[in-house]
């Protein structure tokens, strides 16, 4: 399980004395307990590690929205944290698909759904997400499925 892994790291950096890499770790921890919390209250069940990726997933997007707002803002030190932060939360992530595979798993689902115009992108997605979302980046998935429904 990811969270295992997680676990194991954050003992192995705090041994190894290593700060940044403890603290990223100790970051995604919480975030995950955070979400832990959050899904006491409702009543779906989800896999523990479609829950870890997804979180880390939304962390990534976090900091790479970050690091393009401190490269605007000439912050490069700042980016920089940022971006190895985001090294240490993919070490973490389950093997994404590349594109080809990811468009190729979307073709597949368009066929199955029987989708056919930009109307049935929700319907898509929907399904993209519920098969794919801890191998496909779900941010440049919409940008395929749009593709696959155009052409």
């Amino acid at each position: 399980m990811i969270r295992d892994s997680l676990k194991a790291a954050q003992v192995a950096a705090m041994k190894g004395g290593d700060k940044p890499r403890t603290a990223a770790v100790r970051l995604i921890l919480a975030k995950i307990k955070d979400r832990d919390i959050e899904l006491r209250t409702s009543s779906a069940t989800i896999d523990d590690d479609a829950m870890v990726t997804e979180v880390l997933q939304k962390m990534i997007k976090q900091r790479r929205e970050s690091i393009a707002m401190y490269e605007q803002g000439g912050r490069a030190e700042l980016a920089a944290q940022e971006a190895s932060e985001v090294a240490i939360i993919e070490e973490f992530l389950p093997a994404q698909l590349d594109e080809t595979a990811a468009r190729a798993a979307i073709a597949a689902v368009v066929a199955e759904t029987g989708a056919s115009s930009l109307k049935d992108m929700g319907k898509v997605m929907a399904e993209v997400k519920a098969r794919h979302a801890s191998e496909i980046d779900m941010s440049k998935a919409s940008g395929w499925v749009k593709e696959a429904l155009a052409g």
